[in-house]
């Protein structure tokens, strides 16, 4: 299985930006334990801070991966670009978010995104893309 990472805008700062809403660890020493816990899936990691940027990854991913999880960050709230694309691709995609995004600013409550993805995590930190790696694991299959 071949799994898509795509974090959006400002996401390089993660573990320094906001503790509150992201704790302290980075991406790159997220990436290494996700890569060790889940040996068997290969993953591609991708952080971009333009929106043109993450266009092009999701195209270039149709029909290479088996799935996306997709930070788009402020660009959720933004972005019908993105929306788009997710739309215009058959691999599917799954929105996820550290924080939780109903909790924080009113702007923060809508999602240009999730019409088009297989559904939405967030609220769980780093979790939130452990979690949409085991959705893609199990395919929706409730143990």
């Amino acid at each position: 299985m071949k799994l898509l990472i795509i974090n959006g805008p400002n996401l390089n700062l993660v573990g320094k930006r906001e503790p509150q809403y992201y704790g302290h660890m980075n991406f790159d020493d997220f990436i290494t334990k996700l890569e060790a816990k889940f040996k068997k899936i290969r993953f591609e990691f991708h952080q971009f801070n333009r929106e043109g940027d993450i266009l092009d990854c999701i195209h270039k991913a149709d029909g290479i991966f088996d799935g996306i999880i997709l930070n788009a960050g402020a660009y959720t709230h933004t972005s019908i670009a993105i929306a788009d694309a997710i739309a215009g691709v058959e691999v599917p995609v799954v929105e996820v978010h550290m924080s939780n995004i109903y909790a924080r600013e009113q702007f923060r409550h809508t999602s240009f995104l999730a019409p088009y993805c297989k559904g939405v995590i967030a609220g769980f930190g780093m979790m939130s893309y452990q979690l949409a790696v085991e959705y893609f694991l199990n395919e929706g299959k409730i143990i």
